[in-house]
């Protein structure tokens, strides 16, 4: 376990590392790009997942918002779970097309 794990005094502060990622997504208007952001918690969650990826921009914008994340018990794991998800649905917002 790493050092800053032990400053949680209570699991109600659900203390996290961040961790950020950047990635573009390739739609026929141009390619968006998202920042995706992942918590790492000092202590496992009620689901014992230690990871939670969430993109900076929703996807399906007009029809119904999708914000993609991920959780999962490694890092690796929580970002592909987000980067799958920003995959699911188009990028519909402003700057798109």
């Amino acid at each position: 376990m790493q050092e800053w794990t032990f400053a949680q005094r209570q699991p109600s502060e659900e203390l996290a590392q961040l961790h950020f990622f950047s990635m573009k997504k390739a739609q026929p208007g141009g390619d968006i790009e998202f920042v995706i952001t992942v918590k790492e918690y000092a202590r496992p969650n009620a689901q014992s997942m230690l990871f939670f990826a969430q993109a900076d921009k929703q996807t399906n914008q007009k029809t119904l918002p999708y914000t993609p994340c991920g959780w999962g018990d490694t890092l690796l794991k929580a970002l592909s779970e987000c980067m799958q998800a920003i995959h699911r649905f188009p990028y519909e917002g402003l700057d798109a097309g």
